[in-house]
Order: C-alpha cells, then structure tokens, then sequence
C-alpha cells in the first residue's frame, strides 16, 4: 500500500483494473484506493506482469503492506510467497 500524504495509515482497495496474470506498462491504471482524504487511482510504476494480487476488493490494509505482486518475468508459485513471506 502506497503512502499518499504524511498522515496516511492505510487505504481501501476499492476496484482492481488488473487481474493476477495480466501484463501491465508504466502508467497504466492498476487499482483504485480510497484513504481518509482522497480516492485516487494506482499507475504500476514499471512494466511487468501481476504474478498475485495480494488484498483484495473491499480491503483495508495499513501503508506498507504488499496488495500485489509484479515482476519483469514469471516466477513459481512458491517463489511468489517466499517472497510475500
């Protein structure tokens, strides 16, 4: 979860525009979060591929937290949540 403003502790996952799987591009629209201020829509911040989406829909998590996972390549299953551990 991203940290939007100094006074943020967490954010609701309101919508994904992603799915596990997908591929995504620099910029493109990922999810949507709402915090006490603002909702504001997420860009991936590179090019890669949704290995695991980790908070779902309807979520709270605090700023921090890992909501998804993206990488440059496929990675196992078991590597996904080595790395989420």
């Amino acid at each position: 979860m991203p940290k939007w403003g100094l006074s943020m502790k967490e954010g609701s996952i309101l919508r994904w525009f992603k799915s596990n799987g997908d591929t995504v591009s620099k910029g493109d629209m990922i999810l949507e979060i709402e915090t006490e201020k603002v909702v504001n829509e997420m860009e991936s911040p590179e090019d890669g591929k949704i290995l695991k989406i980790c908070a779902s829909e309807g979520d709270t998590v605090p700023v921090g937290s890992i909501i998804a996972v993206c990488a440059k390549k496929d990675a196992s299953n078991e590597e996904v949540d080595s790395f989420i551990d």
